[in-house]
């Protein structure tokens, strides 16, 4: 149980009751409670900005390669999560994560492959020790060329 305290400190008091299950006693302690609280900013918004088809050759073409350009507001991130899902965002087809480093700005570009043609929903999730933010679009990939 958690009460104020009777002197004068305005700290809460912190009593603690515990069974003894051999002989039936009580065990009291009494004393005070502390705590730190640090405030992290985390991020805070994740926006894709742009998504842009890779031209390769024909000899090349074995997956189609889309260029995603994200920022995001807040704390810098450490890694970056893309899940590629159906059309509906409910059946996810494939999942890369990787570790990251900005430094000071938090504008990158993911690169992507698509193994073949047809629309698709795109998660993308920064995050660092604290904070994850998640940004999503649909892509509809065309044998080499998106839209």
């Amino acid at each position: 149980t958690t009460g104020p305290s009777s002197d004068s400190d305005s700290s809460p008091t912190v009593e603690s009751v515990e069974d003894n299950p051999d002989g039936g006693c009580h065990i009291y302690r009494n004393g005070y409670y502390g705590s730190n609280i640090d405030v992290v900013e985390g991020i805070l918004e994740v926006n894709i900005i742009q998504m842009t088809s890779i031209q390769m050759t024909e000899s090349q073409a074995e997956n189609s390669l889309v260029d995603f350009v994200v920022t995001c507001q807040g704390s810098l991130p450490t890694d970056v999560c893309t899940v590629v899902s159906d059309p509906t965002c409910q059946v996810s087809k494939s999942m890369v994560c990787d570790p990251i480093v900005v430094t000071d700005e938090c504008l990158l570009t993911i690169r992507r492959a698509f193994e073949e043609p047809g629309t698709y929903c795109i998660n993308i999730t920064l995050g660092d020790d604290t904070s994850q933010a998640l940004a999503s679009a649909l892509i509809s990939v065309n044998g080499g060329e998106s839209t």
